[in-house]
């Protein structure tokens, strides 16, 4: 089953994954909307009920998330890897996603304790290659170093999911002794994965060009439509920069309907990138991660190395035995 097979049949993932977002999204801004509008009726201040509005808005959206959206992402890897791994995926592929994620981890917390364990060993290898540069060539290398380092923290998101992969195809093991495995194989065959760096950052690029400038042109579209609103907005800016706050740039309705717009331009491609661009990349990276670790045997001395780069790797190893 080749990568272009496998990304079209865990595309229901992605599309529930759009769906959730861009409700979310909706709803912050919904919430936001409100909080100005009630607070510029109430108290003449719409700038103070925005802010709690949006406030209110990510807490609602981060809460329902926690316990949602979860299952689109793992639920989705977890099919890929099945894909990878075994060249077949089931009919009804969404169901079995959300079982084996339910089964892997019993409970939400288990989730996100193995994610995010997985997020702070690969940050912390990325800290290390900019303390070594810095170490061997003083500032320019660390410099080097944090070059890097930065190049990897780009495509450690790609990382973790391989990472969190090897959990599910390593499906008879424990996850944390998966977890372990998984970054070891990581630090044993990096420059094979980084070969998948030119394409994350390439693809990258060209769907911020498109979808980012496409939704900065709707959104402004829409801000011409509430004239009113931006000019009640500015002219609150104004009383800040006023008693000395320099918020001038935002003084001006035009500024900051492109301001919006920008920002509003970042966010819908953050998530169409997120729900369909990124797993299209990830299908590769992945093949290329279990490829390299299917016949891999990890010695003492393999976990020895890595206990000595990351802490809390060396923590889990410690917890595992």
């Amino acid at each position: 089953m080749d990568n272009k097979t496998i990304y079209k049949k865990t595309l229901v993932f992605s599309i529930k994954r759009f769906l959730w977002d861009a409700m979310s999204f909706a709803v912050i801004i919904l919430v936001a909307a409100a909080g100005f509008f009630i607070a510029d009726k109430a108290a003449s201040n719409g700038l103070i009920g925005l802010a709690v509005g949006v406030v209110i808005g990510i807490v609602i959206v981060a809460i329902a998330s926690h316990f949602i959206s979860y299952v689109f992402k793992a639920g989705q890897i977890a099919m890929m890897t099945k894909g990878v791994a075994e060249g077949k995926l089931p009919e009804d592929v969404y169901g079995e996603g959300k079982k084996i994620v339910k089964e892997k981890f019993v409970t939400v917390a288990a989730y996100y304790a193995v994610t995010g364990v997985i997020k702070g060993i690969f940050n912390e290898i990325g800290n290390a290659i900019t303390a070594l540069g810095k170490a061997v060539g003083g500032d320019n290398g660390g410099a080097v170093g944090g070059t890097v380092a930065g190049a990897i923290q780009t495509v450690v998101g790609y990382l973790c999911d391989c990472c969190l992969g090897w959990v599910f195809y390593r499906k008879d093991e424990k996850a944390t002794k998966a977890t372990l495995e998984g970054a070891v194989l990581f630090f044993k065959h990096g420059k094979t994965l980084m070969k998948n760096l030119g394409r994350v950052f390439g693809m990258g690029l060209l769907s911020l060009a498109i979808i980012g400038g496409a939704f900065f042109g709707i959104f402004y579209l829409i801000t011409l439509a509430f004239p009113d609103a931006f000019a009640a907005l500015a002219n609150e800016f104004a009383e800040m920069s006023a008693d000395g706050k320099d918020l001038g740039f935002l003084a001006d309705p035009q500024n900051l309907m492109l301001v919006v717009s920008g920002i509003g331009g970042l966010i819908m491609w953050s998530i169409i990138h997120s729900a369909f661009i990124r797993p299209f990349i990830l299908v590769g990276v992945l093949r290329n991660y279990i490829e390299s670790g299917k016949n891999e045997k990890i010695s003492s001395e393999d976990y020895a190395e890595l206990d000595k780069k990351s802490k809390k790797f060396a923590k889990l190893h410690a917890e595992a035995k």
